[in-house]
């Protein structure tokens, strides 16, 4: 397909229509046809700059999905399952009582919210993987990213805020992460990954999540009785300096002075606009006018992620249970979930070549809404409302599988249009568009004064990517009659960045110890100059001003 720019302008539509290897499989936009049909060869630049303004949209449309849905209600499902993080570490010593230690922080730490914040990341790995011709996008943006994270984002951090690492902590995760470097190397060199390494990917991930257990087990066990302050690889958890930000919540969630003296009983259709409204305007009214402006493009996401996607907050007393609305979301979860599945294929299948599916679901969603509001009220949530955390960790994550779809499909048009190989647009565009959401809260934090926090966060969190996003996006792929998954460098490129994700590893297991721990500014100028060398280098292999003779 990349052959297209090379033929006449007036013979790109038919190159396009005509060729298998321009055929997207999946998504629900035809991106190519678009550029190349659609729009006259004169309009292609007007056509570039509107796939890149749907890009950045789709970037925000990940990161609202994953931070206000998606990992609410993961925190909720780890509540019901007994793994919340909000269970105390140890019980209050009183006469008679033993010191009890609880393993649920480390392992929710590793599992959920690792989970919940490499969401993105791993939905567009397993995307990507999910066809031989984008695989370098998988590559390019976990490398990429791990090169970003471990280098501009550490960096900053020190930058921010000199302090001393967590020693064995940082240890521990740059192993880890330098295993894993280490296997996918292996894996590119052979050319091809087996279900046994696929295996071994998740295998190795939940030995790193044994391992963070029992480490945190043992030096619990090392502080004695009576209760410790948080030690230097355990660090105390900050507090907002921002009011959570609300999605739908009605005006008592901003604090007890909004809070009505008696309690009063709002009708159901009060409930319901109130739910679905994603502003608060005493909230608006103080923020700034950049802060306004993100969020008038984020209203229209968040809209309709709230008549779609359920959320279950545990921290609140009616648990966010909104009556009218949840009611709704039994029937626009089901059916936004085979809308969605293999970009609503399934959805639009006909039952005996009569009723289609979407019809059957909305029919059955209907009435499970009906007997649900019939038999519940809107002040208390009924017994099963953790159900619907459940419904809305599926709803939130087919949207982000939605959004990833057609991310990886644009980011390839765009490799096309501008003759860019796969690995360079994901080590770029696809790992920066990730990773500006941690880049954000993680500097934040080591403003307010966490920056051992910050720092932990980026090398656990890469970790999780790239064992996960390799091995679960190749497993996804592997059927009994081919049991493995072809990954073939397509150039020097990911040689270059295999070997730049490595080096900036071992620069920092190397020289943070040597620092004793304490990282000033000078480590945070080094990695960032260290980046925009390995960027230069990555650019330049890219054009072909580097090669191999």
């Amino acid at each position: 397909c990349w052959e297209v720019r090379r033929h006449n302008s007036s013979e790109w539509c038919s190159f396009i229509r005509s060729t298998p290897d321009c055929r997207m499989d999946g998504g629900f936009l035809d991106y190519l046809n678009g550029v190349f049909c659609v729009f006259p060869p004169r309009l292609l630049p007007l056509a570039v700059t509107l796939y890149a303004l749907w890009l950045l949209y789709l970037f925000i449309i990940l990161g609202v999905t994953a931070e206000k849905f998606f990992c609410p209600n993961l925190s909720a499902i780890s509540t019901n399952l007994k793994l919340s993080h909000n269970v105390a570490a140890l019980v209050s010593p009183r006469e008679g009582d033993h010191r009890a230690f609880s393993l649920t922080s480390p392992l929710h730490g590793v599992t959920f919210l690792a989970f919940g914040n490499g969401a993105p990341d791993v939905f567009s790995a397993v995307v990507a993987f999910s066809d031989p011709r984008t695989a370098g996008l998988a590559i390019g943006a976990i490398f990429g990213a791990g090169v970003f994270v471990t280098t501009v984002l550490a960096g900053g951090i020190a930058l921010v805020k000199p302090f001393t690492a967590a020693s064995r902590p940082f240890l521990r995760d740059v192993i880890f992460y330098m295993l894993a470097v280490f296997l996918t190397f292996m894996v590119l060199y052979f050319g091809r990954i087996r279900l046994g390494e696929a295996l071994g990917y998740l295998g190795l991930y939940i030995f790193y999540v044994f391992t963070v257990v029992l480490c945190t087990w043992i030096h619990r066990r090392q502080q004695g009785d009576g209760p410790a302050p948080p030690g230097p690889w355990e660090p105390e958890m900050p507090t907002d300096a921002e009011e959570p930000e609300s999605s739908g919540m009605n005006s008592s969630d901003y604090g007890e002075e909004y809070r009505p003296l008696l309690p009063s009983q709002e009708s159901s259709l009060r409930i319901l606009t109130t739910a679905l409204s994603p502003l608060d305007y005493r909230k608006w009214r103080r923020k700034p006018w950049y802060w306004r402006l993100f969020k008038a493009f984020r209203v229209p996401v968040e809209l309709v992620l709230l008549l779609t996607v359920p959320v279950v907050d545990p921290d609140k007393d009616d648990l966010n249970w909104k009556r009218p609305l949840n009611c709704l979301h039994v029937l626009t979860s089901p059916l936004l979930c085979v809308l969605t599945l293999k970009s609503g294929a399934y959805g639009l299948y006909q039952i005996q070549g009569i009723f289609p599916v979407w019809g059957l679901v909305i029919l059955v969603g209907s009435v499970l809404a009906i007997i649900i509001f019939i038999t519940t009220s809107n002040e208390e949530p009924p017994k099963y409302h953790c159900v619907f955390a459940f419904l809305g960790f599926l709803a939130s994550a087919m949207w982000i599988n939605a959004a990833a779809m057609e991310l990886v499909n644009i980011l390839r048009t765009l490799g096309i249009i501008f003759q860019l190989s796969n690995t360079v647009l994901g080590l770029t565009l696809l790992a920066w568009g990730n990773s500006i959401g941690d880049t954000f809260s993680d500097l934040t934090m080591a403003r307010q004064g966490y920056p051992r926090m910050a720092f932990s966060a980026c090398f656990g969190g890469i970790i999780f990517n790239i064992l996960v996003g390799v091995g679960l996006g190749c497993l996804l792929q592997m059927s009994s009659s081919q049991p493995l998954v072809k990954l073939e460098p397509d150039s020097l490129l990911v040689w270059v960045l295999a070997g730049a994700l490595g080096l900036s590893l071992v620069f920092s297991f190397v020289v943070v110890p040597a620092q004793c721990f304490q990282l000033g500014k000078a480590y945070g100028i080094c990695l960032i100059a260290y980046y925009l060398v390995f960027l230069c280098v990555a650019l330049l292999t890219e054009f072909r001003v580097i090669h191999l003779s």
